[in-house]
């Protein structure tokens, strides 16, 4: 087996992998990784299963069984698939893969006495698709491929989590003409929000609208390294982290990801969040909050909603991220905390009667004690030129004024993306909330005053005259948005 002795390296054997599904009928980021993803998911299962069962002894009851193991069909040596490669039929690995394999996984959930780990793995391969790689050849490729990614074969002198990977392989749905950039956040944009909201152990931690769930990813990272006792980690692990997701192939990713990321229950809901319509949540929802200590989240830009998503919010509006500045708000636990990603237009945007009463309803229910002006091309990577802001609220106390804190002159490119680095004044700062060349602060008269647009206009910075009406910019804006969505 290769040693995998950087980062590096093992970004490299992913995109190896993307590359073989790519030239056998995989091409597009949303057809090869929800392949690549159950694959993943099964070797990291696998490896963590013999090192249960060697910490448990007898005493360990597999998730699976012969010869639905990795270890039986998919790793080279495997007795089932020397069973399969030696067989006269054709394409007997497709054969038993999609005719069995897949079937018995997804019907784990089915049984009395399924599992809380059996069900998670019948939600992650729910979505699994029918073949779809062209050759038969090419698929066992990747499973070689696949099977010398692991722990193991990490060189222990740089040694990373197997998350890492799934790191990889997700940012690809975040690249520039892929077709799942709206569901990925930029992880530094991320890891600022984090850090901002610093959810703590004990905590409830949400996001109504979590896509590949980079946001609870980012926090159970944040957290799983400061569990003191094995209550804080079993209460970590099972009891933390929340999300819903709407979007069939993405709802496996999720899951898969929080695993990856050391969660032994995602709970993690399958529907639409602002009708409250569930697709099929597999249970993994049951027993969640009604309210949330923390709530991270980067609903869509763009997309409108019709009534029967309405019906459940006192502003009736078509815009969805509207609706979801009401759900987050309406979710919040009196005291809790929210970091969220928001256009621009919602900010300034005061000719419709829904947007200025949600904003209202935000300023008088909860301290926004923040607002950070994003750099124009942060979301360009995944298919969007919308300009965005960062909000941050806690629930309980009404806002008095508000810190905003401007990084719309940061020039970001592709080779020059924003990061962590780019937020440290923003950190420094925001204790005291003090002024400088790039935060002020404005009153919560000022705002009503201003018939509450909160865009953020630095009084320190000369801007450029825009002839623009407000209905030119929101048509400018809403043209250049996609439903670009969740983490």
């Amino acid at each position: 087996m290769t040693t995998i002795a950087s980062q590096a390296s093992l970004d490299g054997k992913i995109y190896a992998v993307c590359d073989i599904m790519r030239r056998s009928n995989c091409a597009a980021a949303l057809q090869y990784i929800p392949e690549l993803t159950w694959m993943l998911f099964l070797r990291f299962l696998d490896e963590r299963e013999m090192e249960d069962e060697e910490d448990v002894g007898a005493a360990f009851t597999p998730s699976l069984e012969a010869p639905y193991r990795w270890r039986d069909w998919a790793a080279p040596g495997g007795d089932k698939r020397k069973e399969l490669q030696a067989a006269s039929a054709s394409q007997p690995v497709f054969g038993f893969v999609y005719g069995e394999l897949l079937p018995h996984l997804k019907g784990l959930t089915n049984r009395r006495d399924a599992t809380p780990r059996q069900r998670i793995i019948s939600q992650i391969m729910s979505a699994a698709p029918g073949q779809r790689m062209d050759s038969e050849k090419n698929f066992l490729d990747v499973l070689d491929a696949v099977d010398g990614i692991s722990q193991e074969s990490t060189d222990p002198q740089h040694t990373f989590p197997l998350s890492q990977a799934y790191e990889g392989l997700l940012l690809r749905m975040g690249e520039k003409n892929n077709d799942g950039g709206q569901f990925f956040t930029p992880r530094e944009v991320i890891r600022a929000m984090v850090r901002t909201v610093n959810p703590q152990l004990g905590e409830t931690v949400y996001d109504p609208a979590c896509g590949t769930g980079g946001f609870l990813a980012q926090a159970a990272e944040y957290l799983l390294g400061t569990a003191a006792t094995a209550e804080q980690l079993q209460q970590l692990k099972t009891e933390t982290f929340y999300g819903r997701e709407k979007e069939n192939l993405i709802y496996p990713i999720v899951l898969a990801n929080l695993v990856l990321h050391g969660v032994d229950h995602p709970n993690i809901w399958h529907g639409n969040t602002l009708s409250n319509t569930a697709t099929n949540d597999g249970g993994l929802f049951a027993g969640a909050p009604a309210l949330f200590d923390v709530i991270l989240t980067n609903p869509p830009f763009g997309g409108r909603e019709g009534a029967e998503a309405q019906t459940r919010f006192a502003y009736k509006t078509a815009s969805t991220q509207v609706l979801f500045l009401q759900e987050v708000i309406n979710s919040l636990k009196a005291g809790g905390r929210a970091g969220m990603v928001v256009d621009e237009g919602l900010l300034f945007r005061t000719n419709e009667r829904a947007f200025v009463q949600t904003k209202q309803k935000l300023l008088d229910e909860c301290d926004l004690y923040s607002i950070v002006s994003l750099p124009a091309g942060v979301f360009r990577q995944a298919g969007a030129g919308v300009k965005t802001n960062l909000l941050f609220f806690n629930k309980g106390a009404a806002t008095e004024s508000i810190w905003y804190y401007d990084l719309s002159g940061v020039k970001v490119t592709k080779k020059n993306p924003l990061t962590l680095a780019n937020f440290a004044g923003f950190f420094e700062l925001l204790p005291e909330r003090a002024d400088s060349e790039l935060s002020w602060s404005v009153s919560i008269e000022t705002i009503r005053q201003r018939n509450y647009d909160l865009k953020a206009v630095n009084p320190h910075r000369a801007a450029p005259a825009d002839a623009r009406t407000p209905e030119e910019l929101i048509a400018a804006i809403e043209g250049q948005g996609t439903e670009l969505h969740r983490a």
